[in-house]
């Protein structure tokens, strides 16, 4: 993700799921000195781990974290202005939320932005037609409307999980 930022010149991200804050990291650390990550999360158990090593690699002043629903601090941020002013998004938190946090980002990305997706694979469960729990088929369902946006173009990187990268028009 460091390179992906580094390669669009991003000087403005988001994140949604921060989680121990591994990816928040690499990406402040690819930030130019004056970037800025916000930072989206519930837990303040895990984030305050998070932050510990944004502190240590001196990269805690570019990072925004906001503890609260990602829907609502991406609606405070789409009511505030800042409707694309955002030159990368990377989503990774709770799949049924995907096609919400994804709407979002559109928004608050700007043409020409990345959206990164997170899980996309889902263990290589989004393929087997006899794996119908609820994470999985709200996964396989957003897969299949990111397809469809003509809003974007998309890749799917088959590294990890997977891993969708969709570029604003």
């Amino acid at each position: 993700m460091a390179l992906l930022v580094q390669l669009i010149g991003a000087t403005k991200a988001l994140e949604v799921g921060v989680f121990t804050g591994y990816s928040a990291l690499r990406v402040a650390l690819a930030l130019p000195p004056e970037g800025k990550l916000v930072a989206c999360d519930v837990s303040e158990e895990y984030t305050a781990i998070a932050r510990r090593y944004w502190e240590k690699a001196n990269v805690a002043h570019k990072i925004d974290l906001r503890i609260a629903p990602a829907v609502d601090t991406l609606n405070q941020l789409i009511a505030s202005g800042q409707a694309n002013s955002f030159d990368f998004a990377f989503i990774d938190a709770d799949k049924s939320n995907y096609p919400t946090y994804y709407e979002q980002a559109l928004q608050l990305v700007r043409p020409g932005g990345l959206i990164a997706i997170d899980n996309v694979l889902w263990s290589g469960q989004v393929a087997d037609s006899t794996v119908q729990d609820t994470r999985t088929q709200a996964i396989r369902d957003f897969n299949a409307r990111l397809y469809k946006d003509e809003r974007v173009v998309i890749s799917l990187v088959p590294i990890a999980d997977g891993l969708t990268l969709a570029m604003k028009r």
